[in-house]
């Protein structure tokens, strides 16, 4: 079995870095800040992505970025934690499965993060921001991170907490798992799968239990 981690609201909590690396990058370019809420609600959604959403234009999304990156690689190890039972998630999945991080997130600072945690070395690979040409929701950081791995290792599953996971893993012909840990709501996961869980813990004891019917879930 291979076990694909998103990390934002599903490994990690960020938050606190997120909001203000956002607000440091608005401050630098002395654009207009964005309110908490509608920066939370755009997680999970590549940077350029998120400050064109938020009213920056084209020409100016990229140094937006920069500016964000910039503060973020400076705050972002004292200021993320681990979501609760997330090691947990880690340990019991690494018995019984090959085991990756498919996120949005650059990958430099993903890896940093999880090596603070001490948890880098139970994944077999990391795709991050910076290793695809089409983030999430597009298939292709699964179908990299499977490639990586040298294909599928008996079942695939892709455990995430928003939309963007799901629909990269129905894209990418895998079957994935909503946990409600992070940013994205127990509704709107529902529409993409019926496996749906509280956080990473529980998803992945319900496949350490083998209590599913392949047939039936996508």
């Amino acid at each position: 079995m291979t076990i694909l981690f998103d990390l934002d609201g599903t490994l990690i909590d960020s938050t606190e870095a997120i909001l203000e690396s956002f607000h440091y990058a608005f401050a630098k370019h002395e654009a207009p800040h964005a309110k908490d809420e509608t920066i939370v609600s755009l997680i999970g959604h590549p940077l350029d992505y998120m400050f064109a959403n938020m009213g920056i234009e084209e020409a100016r999304v990229w140094d937006f970025v920069a500016s964000y990156k910039e503060h973020y690689r400076e705050i972002a190890v004292q200021k993320t934690v681990l979501l609760q039972s997330a090691r947990e998630a880690v340990l019991h999945a690494k018995e019984f499965a090959t085991l990756g991080i498919v996120t949005t997130k650059t990958g430099l600072y993903s890896r940093e993060l999880m090596e603070h945690f001490g948890l880098m070395e139970h994944f077999k690979v990391l795709i991050g921001r910076e290793d695809v040409t089409n983030p999430k929701p597009h298939p292709e950081p699964i179908q990299k991170a499977l490639e990586k791995l040298g294909g599928a290792n008996g079942d695939v599953w892709m455990i995430g907490d928003t939309e963007m996971d799901l629909v990269c893993a129905q894209e990418a012909g895998v079957r994935g798992i909503g946990v409600t840990s992070g940013y994205g709501s127990f509704e709107t996961l529902k529409k993409y799968t019926d496996v749906i869980f509280g956080d990473a813990y529980e998803a992945v004891l319900f496949l350490k239990g083998g209590k599913y019917h392949t047939n039936n879930l996508s």
